[in-house]
């Protein structure tokens, strides 16, 4: 069987090379398309980080868009801005101002580094690709993430630099499945000196490293139970790493500037406007029920029965809340029926589903395992974090995208993939052809490649009525998306539906968090109960 294949790979080109000529091809293409204020962030950390002094760097505040990514994120906007040409200075790329003014050549080099950036990518899964045994399968998991319609509209539409950063995420499970400890350890510590969102991540990680590295199961003796030359050896590598990254803002004294700007929990429990999680759902929830109860037979009712609130309280509150979730604010957000949520009941909820998800990689700590725990860690923080961002849900979908070789995993990734991705068109305002055509293609071609290399590896057949439940709800992402372009259409021309300006997001937040919460509950119940699913005996046969 193993030869059979070796054959079908011999005299196929699993190079990355031309997916990412044709790519670039398409991201310059989309230079002159829309840019969120995204784009204005980074040109203002650029001139932040050319122009002033190290130790002011997480001081300024010119702009509202401060500077709030850790140190490393930092040195990489100053390397970038030694690079800025005269005719992008003059367009106004490097000023610390209120508000940018810049035109199009200032467009040009910022969307050039994200290509340039995302390089990194491209190099890792390529490394990826030639170091695995079953090239056709890793050359289709690689060739999905590089043209993922999520990168492609986060970070060369809307404007980021989450390619580069998903490239060290992927190098962290790369040295995973070839058991390099140390790397792992030290790609994943400058990981979080790049962008702290990663931190939700961190557990699994923490975990597998403690087993793999640091305990020896086998010892009965507590000295001996610790490998303290590799514990050692691991903690001199973070430690170097996070040295590099903070020492110079801790001889300078702005480490409390830097956190606080790190760790903003004045933000709302949603982002503007919601996240398609846990959250997204409960808001709705608060707002069917607002409506529900300001009916005066049905507010009699539950008032007799569950002692619900009267009409003239719940006008009270409305008329005293300053933000109730369906204004697009960024700030803290009130319920008018549910409890309000602070940011303790958000952690203690993602903390205790991390815990979850730890116990069986503490027990089996190899490679599936890693990736499932990575992934259901950042699925916690996504669906009960507090003011989660919809793009997070690229958090989820990378490392899932490392298991598609397991079928019954395969309905739940898809799930994810087409509501994840779908959630992301309101980044978007206009771009319907762009994002909406490409998603579409790169859903059917991807899904059909996944089925075909994905195997059945337990006896248990998949259930048909879950199966046929996820294809309709697919399906019926594409009704939607019409639905809330119509709206949007008819927003414009009738008053009417101009006074809902919020119901299209509403409509995308709560449908895609359907699908996102399904999917993870797809995953956590195969992760924990299907454990012929995570071994890795297979793998070894093949050795």
């Amino acid at each position: 069987m193993s030869t059979l294949k070796n054959r079908k790979e011999k005299g196929k080109n699993f190079s990355l090379w031309n997916i990412w000529v044709a790519a670039t091809i398409l991201k310059v293409l989309l230079f002159d398309t829309y840019h969120s204020t995204d784009f204005d962030v980074h040109r203002n950390w650029l001139a932040i980080t050319n122009k002033l002094p190290l130790k002011d760097w997480y001081l300024e505040k010119t702009s509202q868009w401060t500077l709030d990514y850790p140190p490393f994120f930092a040195y990489f906007e100053w390397f970038l801005s030694q690079f800025v040409p005269q005719i992008v200075k003059d367009d106004g790329c490097l000023d610390i101002v209120e508000k940018g003014a810049y035109g199009w050549p200032t467009v040009v080099f910022q969307r050039s580094t994200v290509i340039i950036s995302e390089i990194l990518l491209f190099a890792i899964l390529q490394t990826y690709i030639n170091f695995s045994k079953d090239k056709i399968l890793s050359f289709i998991i690689a060739s999905s993430l590089v043209l993922s319609p999520g990168l492609l509209i986060v970070d060369h539409i809307h404007f980021q630099y989450n390619g580069m950063m998903f490239g060290l995420l992927i190098g962290v499970i790369v040295a995973a499945a070839h058991e390099r400890y140390y790397l792992l350890g030290a790609l994943f510590a400058t990981l979080l000196c790049f962008k702290h969102i990663f931190l939700y991540l961190a557990p699994a990680v923490f975990v597998f490293l403690l087993r793999k590295v640091v305990l020896d199961v086998s010892q009965k003796s507590i000295i001996k139970f610790i490998k303290w030359d590799k514990l050692i050896k691991l903690g001199s590598i973070v430690l170097f790493i996070f040295g590099v990254a903070f020492a110079p803002f801790v001889y300078y004294g702005v480490i409390p500037n830097l956190l606080a700007r790190l760790f903003p929990f004045s933000r709302g429990l949603t982002h503007a406007y919601w996240a398609p999680n846990i959250w997204a759902i409960y808001s709705f929830l608060d707002k069917i029920l607002v409506v529900v109860l300001k009916r005066p037979y049905f507010n009699n009712v539950l008032a007799k029965a569950i002692g619900t609130p009267s009409i003239a309280v719940i006008d009270a509150q409305i008329a005293s809340t300053a933000n109730t979730g369906t204004r697009g604010l960024v700030q803290d957000v009130f319920f008018i029926i549910l409890p309000n949520i602070t940011p303790r009941v958000t952690f203690l909820l993602t903390l205790f589903y991390d815990i979850l998800s730890l116990l069986p990689l503490l027990l089996q700590p190899n490679f599936k395992r890693l990736i499932g725990a990575l992934t259901l860690n950042a699925y916690a923080s996504f669906l009960f974090g507090w003011h989660v961002h919809e793009k997070a849900i690229m958090l989820i979908i990378i490392p899932f995208t490392f298991l598609i070789n397991e079928r019954r995993l395969l309905n739940s990734f898809l799930v994810l993939a087409g509501a994840g991705y779908v959630s992301l068109f309101p980044l978007l305002p206009n771009q319907n052809l762009i994002k909406q055509l490409y998603t579409f293609i790169w859903f059917i071609i991807y899904s059909l490649s996944f089925m075909e290399v994905s195997k059945q590896r337990t006896f248990k057949k998949r259930i048909f009525l879950f199966d046929r439940i996820s294809l309709i709800y697919l399906f019926s992402l594409i009704p939607m998306v019409l639905m809330v372009f119509i709206i949007g259409l008819f927003k414009k021309r009738y008053a009417l539906f101009a006074k809902f300006e919020f119901v299209g997001l509403m409509i995308y937040s709560v449908y895609c968090g359907i699908g996102v919460i399904a999917s993870w509950c797809g995953l956590s119940w195969l992760y924990f109960f299907e454990d012929s699913i995570w071994s890795d005996e297979d793998e070894k046969k093949e050795d």
